[in-house]
């Protein structure tokens, strides 16, 4: 196979810096987003339970805390496979793609990480993200598109970006958090459609259709919200992390305008929303984007970059 387009002119005409300094810790603020999605996914399971108590009482609660384990177990073995799959990915080795390769090597030998596997998207739209269960089974994708939009130096922020996902256990989390979340949506789904079959009627033993409706169409609602959350705290401690272990915020600022141009004048048009939360900016385009940017899974960009940018002074 034939090596990966990537400009080596872009390289020479912005120069990589010399060596950063020691990466400092991320700002304050990004420990009690770890603590807030500890909460946020305790919330999803009490959600899921509280579900399966009022179709089936206690046994309904087993049951559904059943499903929740089976559901999770799968999400965490083959959630990265799944995710490589659903975006067409396909495995690169070093001789085809060693600019990436090489910046990859840097960063993980600077954070105490093991090297991934690394991946190409065949798109033009511009474009990354990590996956996998924990460190040692952690893959990075990149697009074909962000390899000519990016200069090294961005790239880098790219990557360092992505990495510190694989570190800090971020895709971890957001597999099961949209897992849970998935299922939450889907039982909300079922029980709204029992209820409205069902006529509306109540027993003693058991809640009443409009009680079953009221959950349906509420618990997706929380699931999302709570999906959302984690999703943004997430980006903003990346983005935090990937600055840090570069030594300087400014080429992940500068990558992000870029992918979100990119994106905007090339679409991902394969992206859904399975997996568009592993994305480092919002793979999804189209008619009613600007509308939905409140329930988008990442921040705006621009608040990402006014964070980073903040952050030059104690990077220095």
């Amino acid at each position: 196979m034939e090596t990966m387009p990537f400009d080596p002119a872009r390289t020479a005409r912005n120069p990589a810096p010399p060596p950063p300094g020691p990466a400092l810790a991320p700002p304050r603020g990004v420990g009690r987003n770890y603590a807030r999605t500890a909460m946020l996914m305790g919330g999803l399971v009490a959600l899921l339970a509280i579900g399966g108590s009022m179709v089936g009482g206690a046994q309904g609660m087993l049951a559904f805390g059943a499903i929740g384990l089976i559901f999770n177990f799968l999400a965490y073995w083959f959630s990265d496979k799944l995710a490589l799959m659903g975006n067409g990915a396909r495995p690169v080795e070093r001789e085809q793609l060693p600019e990436v390769h090489e910046i990859v090597e840097r960063l993980t030998r600077k954070a105490g990480l093991p090297m991934p596997r690394i991946y190409v998207i065949p798109t033009d739209a511009p474009n990354a993200f990590a996956t996998g269960r924990d460190p040692e089974h952690a893959a990075v994708a990149v697009t074909e598109g962000i390899l000519r939009v990016l200069d090294r130096r961005q790239l880098e922020g790219v990557l360092a970006h992505e990495l510190s996902h694989v570190r800090n256990r971020d895709i971890l989390i957001a597999t099961v958090a949209g897992a849970m979340a998935g299922l939450i949506s889907t039982v909300g789904y079922v029980l709204r459609w029992g209820a409205i079959l069902g006529g509306g009627r109540s027993d003693r033993d058991g809640p009443s259709g409009l009680e079953l409706i009221a959950w349906a169409i509420v618990a997706p609602l929380v699931a999302l919200v709570i999906q959302l959350a984690i999703s943004r705290s997430r980006e903003f401690g990346a983005d935090a992390s990937g600055a840090a272990l570069v030594g300087d915020p400014e080429p992940l600022a500068q990558a992000l305008l870029a992918l979100e141009r990119g994106n905007d004048l090339e679409p991902m048009t394969s992206a859904g929303p399975a997996t568009a939360h592993l994305f480092i900016v919002n793979p999804l385009r189209g008619p009613g984007a600007k509308m939905m940017s409140l329930f988008s899974t990442h921040p705006p960009v621009e608040e990402r970059v006014a964070r980073l940018r903040e952050l030059r002074g104690q990077l220095g």
